[in-house]
């Protein structure tokens, strides 16, 4: 467990609770509750996704890219209640009021994939400067998240980020090229980032 660093982002944000989370996640900690509470945690080595073409599409993935459609922040409680639909999970009811107040807050988003109009997969994260923080995933339609991660990182490209945190690798991450980076280049990527006069939508 670490404290949030007093680093304060450079877009400020309308109340006291969301400019607290915002300058934790400044500092390169993020919150999750595995049982015990809900606590800051930090990591060895952090996961990022690529942006732009760096980012590897497997090839039994690319045919599926067409057949979805995307949308920011369309159906923010409906991801938040896809990323929860588990049998083990860490996003407790305490985190899920608070994503909730992140989101209206404008700290918290999802980008969303549909199929027939119907909420297929997204990723809920939050923003910071030219940083999109991952937080979690799901899919209800098979092959959903997968484009959604595909499409965020192309977004994320075309918009000006800096990069797409994923916190931890794992193999289903690793087949888009996902590479691991130290704290210390992390910190420093994370610095860059939050000067970065960017946004998620036009």
């Amino acid at each position: 467990m670490t404290h949030p660093s007093s680093r304060i982002p450079h877009h400020g944000f309308p109340d006291p609770l969301t400019r607290s989370i915002a300058q934790g996640y400044a500092g390169g900690s993020f919150l999750m509750d595995n049982g015990d509470g809900l606590q800051w945690y930090t990591v060895r080595v952090r996961a990022l996704v690529p942006l732009g073409d760096a980012l590897h599409i497997p090839g039994s993935l690319k045919k599926h890219l067409s057949r979805f459609e995307t949308a920011i922040d369309t159906d923010f409680a409906g991801v938040l209640a896809g990323c929860r639909d588990r049998e083990e999970t860490w996003i407790s009811d305490e985190l899920a009021e608070l994503y909730l107040h992140l989101h209206r807050t404008g700290l918290a988003h999802s980008f969303e994939t549909y199929q027939g109009g119907r909420l297929a997969g997204g990723v809920l994260g939050l923003v910071l400067g030219g940083a999109f923080i991952g937080e979690t995933m799901f899919h209800s339609v098979t092959h959903g998240s997968k484009v959604a991660l595909v499409r965020l990182s192309q977004h994320l490209t075309q918009r000006g980020f800096a990069f797409l945190d994923a916190q931890i690798q794992n193999p289903h991450l690793a087949r888009f090229g996902t590479y691991e980076v130290s704290g210390k280049v992390y910190r420093a990527l994370l610095k860059e980032a939050l000067g970065r006069e960017v946004s998620l939508t036009p």
